[in-house]
């Protein structure tokens, strides 16, 4: 079948890399000096010729089969910024990262207390929009109105010969401006446990909270290995790339079994998956001080990254939904 010709916005670096294993062109969005959301294919991310860098202020004179947007601002301002009304009507698609969030801080209080994430209206209500959410939990919170809706679970790919090793007696916790993203990324439970637990934090902005500071995507699996688990503090938000690729080498997690992390680590099984935060703690110990534990319940967390996460499962799922609304 035709291959089809996909514009989109470059938002998560490593979504998109895997989101090029779908046997698609995407024409990525790019400005001058390459700001955020207009970066085509910046990054460390090995990506192939399919994903093609568009300058912005060409976008009107392409031709396309499908628009796929990603963030509000792409499906409230920039298509009218940058497309001709023709191209406004091509099938098209919303990808929605996340679950629903609560209105600003500068909302009054009263107002915030008012609502419910249950309660969140999607911005895209129009029932010739496809709506893909990234976890079966975010298509759950979110309220959709009339905009139909499709989950396509994450799928993640690891560089081949990457192995769990877990020598070094600490736990790693990956996550991009974790100082700024606060509770409910989990800032303040890095913050506690760190203090008697040898942790330590990579990504974007790390070294704000004395981590290490970035490692590069393509260089992270292999980085990751060393250590003897991955903890995942977060509270509320989609579940993590980061956890899958750990759980992908071989990588025991100790995760909050909030949102969809609670269908991921099987407790005791797979790794450790805990509400009571008091439990965080007592299953690190109990990895750093048995290596034969960790590397059970690793093995038992790639068996399930497997089953779940392939990315030719991801592949054929983003390939089927593009071939259904441009059929």
């Amino acid at each position: 079948m035709r291959r089809l010709n996909v514009l989109t916005w470059h938002t998560h670096g490593s979504y998109l890399y895997y989101l090029s294993h779908a046997p698609h062109d995407f024409h990525v969005l790019v400005k001058p000096g390459r700001p955020p959301g207009y970066g085509g294919r910046c990054g460390p991310f090995p990506f192939g010729p399919n994903v093609r860098d568009l300058p912005a202020d060409q976008a009107r004179t392409q031709a396309f089969d499908c628009i796929l947007f990603q963030e509000d601002h792409h499906w409230e301002r920039n298509q009218y910024e940058l497309l001709t009304p023709a191209q406004r009507a091509l099938p098209r698609i919303y990808l929605e990262h996340d679950p629903p969030s609560l209105p600003p801080d500068d909302i009054a209080a009263d107002a915030r207390r008012a609502q419910w994430p249950t309660d969140v209206r999607h911005p895209v209500d129009d029932p010739a929009v496809l709506l893909v959410h990234v976890t079966p939990f975010n298509d759950l919170m979110w309220d959709s109105g009339r905009t139909p809706t499709r989950v396509i679970e994450h799928g993640v790919a690891v560089p081949d010969g990457v192995r769990w090793r877990g020598d070094v007696e600490r736990g790693l916790v990956i996550t991009n401006h974790l100082a700024r993203r606060g509770r409910r990324m989990g800032a303040d439970l890095f913050a506690r446990l760190r203090t008697t637990l040898p942790l330590d934090l990579v990504g974007m902005g790390a070294t704000d909270l004395g981590g290490l500071g970035e490692v590069d995507h393509p260089q992270l699996p292999a980085f990751a290995a060393a250590y003897r688990f991955l903890f995942s503090p977060v509270r509320y938000s989609s579940l993590s790339l980061s956890v899958i690729e750990a759980m992908m080498i071989g990588m025991p997690v100790v995760a909050l079994a909030t949102a969809e992390m609670a269908t991921v680590i099987e407790h005791g099984v797979s790794g450790f998956a805990v509400t009571d935060t008091r439990q965080l703690a007592i299953a690190m110990r109990a990895l750093l001080g048995d290596a034969g534990l960790a590397r059970s319940l690793g093995e038992a967390a790639q068996v399930r990254a497997r089953e779940r996460f392939a990315i030719a499962r991801f592949s054929a799922d983003w390939d089927a939904a593009l071939r259904a609304v441009t059929s």
